[in-house]
C-alpha cells in the first residue's frame, strides 16, 4: 500500500510547480492531474518525468482534465465522438508511459444510476482495452454527479465487465452522494486499485486527516485486506488547508497508518 498526494490539491498552481513543491517537501508518491491540452506534449511529459526521477517520486495515477466531457464524448449516440475521444485519450496513455503511471481515473457518464448497465459497460470496455495496449489500467471513480455515485451501479458493472473493470474510490464523493465509503469497498472488492482519501465530519466532507470523524484506520485495514497493492492518495480542495505543510502532515499520517496496517498493527 503506497500513499501519496494529488497535484490537484495545489490547483491553480502550475502542474510542474505543484509537483516540485510536493517533491521537495518529501512526498514520495503523487497523482498527476493534467489541467490542459498543452501539458500532454511529449516535451512537457519528459520534464515531469525528470522531476519525478530527480526526487525519486513515484507517479501512481493520472487524472484527465477532460473528465467533464466524458458524458458527451463517450456516452452520446454519435459514434464519431467516441472514436475521436478514444484517439485523444491515447495522448494521456502516452504521457503515463513516459512518467511511469499505471492507473487512469475515469468519471464516466452522468444520468440515472438505475439506467441500463450494458451501454455503459460497452463503452467503458473499449477504453479499458485501449489502456491495456499501453499497459495502463483504466479505473472508474465514484463521483456524486455521475452514475458511479451508487454502490449498486459499481457492483453491477463490476460483475458484467469482470476482468475488464477496475475502481477508484473517492471517500469525499461517497459522502457527498450520501453513501458510506465502505459500501463501495464491498461493491468493488479487490477491483479497488486506487483511493482518493480525505477526512469528513461536522466541518465538511473534504478535510485534512484527523480533522473529521471518518474511521480512516478501519478503512485502510479493510482496503489492505482487499488489495494490498492499492494506492492511497490525499486529495483536498484548496480551501481545505492553509499551506503545503498541512498536506505533508496528512501525508505522513497516512503513510504511518499504511505501514502499521502492513505490519498487522491495526485492528
Amino acid at each position: 500500500m503506497i500513499c501519496g498526494v494529488s497535484t490537484a490539491c495545489l490547483y491553480p498552481k502550475l502542474l510542474e510547480e505543484s509537483l516540485y513543491d510536493l517533491a521537495v517537501s518529501g512526498v514520495s508518491a503523487v497523482e498527476i492531474f493534467i489541467n490542459t491540452h498543452s501539458e500532454l506534449k511529449k516535451s512537457f511529459a519528459c520534464g515531469i518525468a525528470d522531476t519525478l526521477n530527480r526526487f525519486d517520486v513515484k507517479c501512481l495515477s493520472l487524472h484527465p482534465f477532460t473528465c467533464e466531457m466524458e458524458q458527451m464524448m463517450f456516452f452520446s449516440p454519435y459514434e464519431r465522438r467516441l472514436n475521436d475521444i478514444l484517439e485523444y485519450y491515447r495522448l494521456y496513455f502516452q504521457f503515463m508511459n513516459i512518467v511511469g503511471a499505471d492507473i487512469f481515473v475515469f468519471h464516466g457518464g452522468k444520468g440515472s444510476t438505475s439506467a441500463p448497465r450494458e451501454p455503459f459497460c460497452e463503452r467503458f470496455s473499449r477504453l479499458f482495452r485501449l489502456g491495456k495496449e499501453f499497459g495502463i489500467t483504466v479505473a472508474l471513480e465514484n463521483v456524486s454527479r455521475c452514475q458511479s455515485s451508487s454502490p449498486a451501479f459499481v457492483r453491477d458493472v463490476a460483475k458484467i465487465l469482470g476482468s475488464e473493470f477496475a475502481f477508484v474510490l473517492d471517500t469525499k464523493q461517497a459522502v457527498r452522494a450520501k453513501e458510506n465509503p465502505f459500501s463501495f469497498l464491498d461493491a468493488a472488492g479487490d477491483k479497488t486499485v486506487h483511493v482518493h482519501i480525505s477526512d469528513s465530519g461536522e466541518l465538511g466532507d473534504c478535510l485534512l486527516i484527523g480533522k473529521g470523524r471518518f474511521p480512516i484506520k478501519k478503512f485502510m485495514t479493510r482496503l489492505y485486506e482487499l488489495n494490498p497493492n492499492c494506492g492511497v492518495v490525499l486529495e483536498l480542495y484548496r480551501n481545505g488547508f492553509t499551506g503545503i505543510s498541512d498536506l505533508v502532515t496528512s501525508y505522513n499520517i497516512l503513510s504511518k497508518m499504511a505501514d502499521s496496517v502492513q505490519q498487522g498493527g491495526l485492528v
